[in-house]
């Protein structure tokens, strides 16, 4: 019997606004390249997922500038190559200058506080397990997501980074739960759904735009009003 629902806060609750994929689009077409910005969801979907790998293998706080420069600059190498745009230094160089000078606020999806709000009335104990190196308190309560949440696990806090089955079993103990009691939702196969596979959790795959076409064994959703169909 389900008794906790887990999810993971980047992409799966929170987005950005402005939409990453307009700003690119509209650097790369300063730059002389024309393309649109649906044509860069799964490029910068790509490029998350290496940005997640890296920060479950060191957190980006913990590197120092050159190892942070050296990051992003991949970061944009796959995003770019993914988008069928050699990644030249001038390029890269140019987004990255561009990109940081822009202010992106994090939002919810129109999905999370009805889907969150039904899940807890019917009784569900909601959390969070967060690959974080900085306190998301005070961006939680400013979303309106605090309330909703009985367990918050963060790397920072815990110690531990997803995949690792330590941080997923940190959140069912604080939730006083057994880890199959659970179900974790993410949008990272890798990182979420296995790693919580791993911990003895249910993983469920938020594929938003539909970019993970492999099989899998695990649900895949893309809409968190679709949970209620794998929670029993």
């Amino acid at each position: 019997m389900i008794k906790a629902v887990f999810f993971d806060l980047y992409h799966t609750l929170i987005s950005y606004e402005p939409p990453r994929e307009k700003i690119m689009a509209e650097l790369l077409n300063e730059f002389g390249i024309d393309i649109t910005p649906d044509k860069l969801l799964h490029p910068i979907n790509a490029a998350d997922e290496f940005v997640y790998r890296e920060h479950s293998r060191l957190p980006i706080g913990k590197r120092s500038d050159d190892e942070k420069k050296a990051l992003w600059g991949q970061y944009q190498t796959i995003a770019l190559k993914e988008a069928g745009i050699a990644p030249t230094r001038e390029l890269i160089g140019f987004v990255l200058g561009k990109m940081s000078l822009i202010k992106f606020e994090p939002v919810l999806f129109d999905d999370v506080l009805p889907t969150l709000t039904d899940l807890k009335d019917k009784g569900l104990l909601l959390g969070l397990i967060s690959n974080v190196d900085k306190d998301i308190t005070g961006l939680l309560k400013k979303l309106g997501l605090l309330p909703l949440l009985k367990v918050v696990v963060t790397s920072l806090e815990s110690g531990y980074n997803k995949p690792q089955p330590e941080i997923f079993r940190e959140a069912a103990r604080q939730g006083g739960v057994q880890p199959d009691e659970a179900v974790y939702v993410g949008d990272q196969y890798q990182i979420d759904v296995i790693g919580a596979g791993q911990a003895g959790m249910r993983g469920v795959l938020i594929d938003r735009g539909n970019h993970f076409n492999e099989d899998i064994n695990e649900p895949k959703i893309q809409s968190l009003r679709r949970l209620f169909d794998h929670l029993s």
